[in-house]
């Protein structure tokens, strides 16, 4: 990506803070779609065709992949996927895949973080049905030899790479993922500078390949705020006391999103210790990304109706729904 000349302020701004929350439902062995989706339905603005994602919560495996861009950027990944066994225990390393095709998520961290900071949620979304890959970035994460804030300008093109090596899995021979994952149902998420990254994969870095973006606690500095490519429902959820990206910041990149799309305000929520670690707060959090994914990559109409009663459940939080 090409580098631009970003204000000081985009170094205080990509700070991160850990997660916390689980699902605890029972899982099925095998998942697969309906026969026959509802003749009222439509695709969504990404051309996914109507359809139900799996009602029940999965086991969660996590694995560990390899990956090196260019040869000097290695970018190890974190895979959780569903499993099969009893849902709602610890993710289990190398666990068997569950039966079915399932969608993939693409996570990115936030400046001195690392993916396992965020397994909880994460661990949600697998268990809900999605493959979660969520790259370590070389000079941004927690422990790198030195850290860059300016390196996220080079993180959507990061993100592009990892996402073709792990779509490869389902087609190499012998892989866990072979003949697991749907290819062509895939989504961009991250918090603070890995939410500039999840922009900037819309915006300068567009992938053609993404059908959708969650951005949590992001803004669009350094990465620009021209959206561009075939339409992707964007999902934006910023707390209103954030101390470190501006909520004003994060809004103003919604704002410029032409298409479908949804902003989860927390009135008392900040940059991420009470947005993303208050259990009551998480779980809003938690259930509206998920019914949300499970519009946007599985086409499910009931979970796009579920979205407004998600959101505001005990009034913690608010949408402005435009999806």
């Amino acid at each position: 990506m090409p580098r631009r000349r970003t204000p000081a302020l985009v170094v205080a701004a990509l700070l991160t803070v850990g997660l916390a929350a689980c699902s605890t439902e029972a899982a099925p062995a095998v998942w697969s779609p309906p026969a026959e989706p509802s003749p009222s339905a439509t695709p969504t603005a990404a051309g996914i065709p109507p359809g139900q994602a799996p009602e029940e919560a999965f086991a969660v495996g996590v694995r560990q992949l390899r990956v090196n861009r260019d040869g000097d950027r290695p970018l190890p990944v974190t895979l959780w996927y569903p499993a099969r066994g009893e849902a709602g225990g610890a993710a289990e390393r190398s666990a068997p895949v569950a039966g079915g095709r399932f969608p993939v998520v693409v996570f990115s961290h936030g400046l001195n973080a690392r993916p396992t900071d965020y397994a909880t949620l994460l661990t949600r979304w697998a268990a809900a049905g999605f493959v979660v890959a969520a790259p370590t970035f070389p000079n941004t994460s927690r422990g790198a030899a030195q850290v860059n804030p300016l390196d996220v300008l080079n993180q959507p093109a990061d993100v592009s790479y990892v996402l073709t090596e792990v779509l490869a899995l389902d087609q190499r021979a012998g892989d866990p993922l072979r003949g697991r994952l749907a290819t062509d149902r895939v989504a961009a998420t991250g918090h603070s500078a890995g939410g500039v990254t999840t922009i900037g994969l819309f915006t300068l870095g567009r992938d053609e390949r993404l059908d959708a973006g969650v951005v949590l606690a992001g803004t669009a500095l350094g990465v620009g705020s021209t959206f561009a490519g075939t339409a992707a429902p964007q999902l934006f959820v910023h707390g209103e006391l954030d101390e470190v990206v501006d909520y004003s910041s994060g809004k103003d990149a919604y704002d410029r999103v032409p298409w479908p799309k949804a902003m989860l305000s927390l009135p008392q929520g900040d940059h991420g210790r009470a947005l993303l670690t208050d259990r009551a707060s998480l779980r809003v959090v938690s259930d509206t990304t998920v019914d949300f994914l499970r519009w946007s990559l599985y086409g499910d109409q009931a979970a796009k109706r579920r979205l407004p009663a998600n959101a505001t459940r005990g009034g913690l939080a608010t949408l402005d729904n435009r999806l």
